[in-house]
């Protein structure tokens, strides 16, 4: 399960437009976005890992801010090796997964419809009730749906709410293009103002039934909190491993 989530992870950052190979690391570069949480890198499973390895990943970061992200047991060695290196955690997340059988799909709360975003206006309605929910502002960037045409071209998922008139954009939520039948569902948004209603697990669900649709036998999430893990558990996902976030 580690090895197949790990792999998955690989083949996201490889898509980047700037990827770059580094020894046993892969960094994913995106020159329209500065933000870490874009920009970061990851161990080749099962690969060996130096000093002089993180030396190198850490200069082929530039300017920007090196950063890691992966599953713990694919490469057990190298926390030390960052840590010695002025690394530090950010977090340790437990990650969970759900299969076609465990998906439970529960009906779309009245007042929302749940659809795939294809025009500029429902992609960035989508963007941005999804900042505003982590924080952000109200908007999109011509970069950002770029990104998310981009990702959407490689089979990636996205799904929008927005209430039944028409006139608020609520939430949404994606996955990364599958990766041999496994992808990561994301970005599961809702505004505050239409919290508790049953909108973050509707989406998620939905998100998850259409990469089911596409052929996709694993999908894997984090939580944030115990809140959205009782989200999360009550549509069909369980904990299953572990990931490290770690920055420099």
């Amino acid at each position: 399960m580690d090895l197949r989530i790990q792999r998955s992870v690989v083949s996201n950052l490889r898509s980047r437009p700037q990827a770059v190979e580094v020894g046993p690391f892969v960094l994913g570069l995106d020159e329209s976005t500065d933000s870490p949480f874009i920009n970061y890198a990851t161990p080749l499973p099962g690969v060996t890992v130096t000093a002089a390895d993180v030396t190198d990943l850490v200069t082929a970061f530039g300017n920007r801010k090196p950063r890691l992200e992966y599953v713990v047991s694919s490469s057990p060695e190298l926390e030390p090796l960052l840590l010695d290196a002025g690394f530090a955690v950010e977090v340790r997340n437990q990650y969970l997964v759900c299969t076609p059988s465990t998906l439970t799909t529960p009906e779309s709360p009245a007042g929302f419809d749940l659809f795939e975003p294809d025009t500029d206006a429902d992609l960035a309605g989508m963007i941005g009730a999804q900042n505003v929910a982590f924080g952000g502002e109200d908007s999109a960037t011509p970069a950002d749906l770029d990104r998310m045409r981009r990702n959407r071209a490689r089979g990636a998922v996205a799904v929008a709410a927005v209430t039944t008139d028409r006139t608020r954009y609520a939430g949404g939520g994606t996955a990364v293009a599958p990766h041999d039948g496994v992808s990561e569902v994301a970005g599961i948004a809702v505004r505050p103002e239409f919290r508790r209603r049953g909108l973050a697990g509707a989406i998620t669900a939905a998100v998850t039934r259409r990469l089911f649709g596409q052929g996709v036998d694993l999908a894997w999430l984090e939580a944030s909190g115990d809140d959205s893990w009782r989200v999360y558990e009550r549509i069909g996902y369980a904990p299953a491993g572990q990931r490290l976030y770690i920055s420099r």
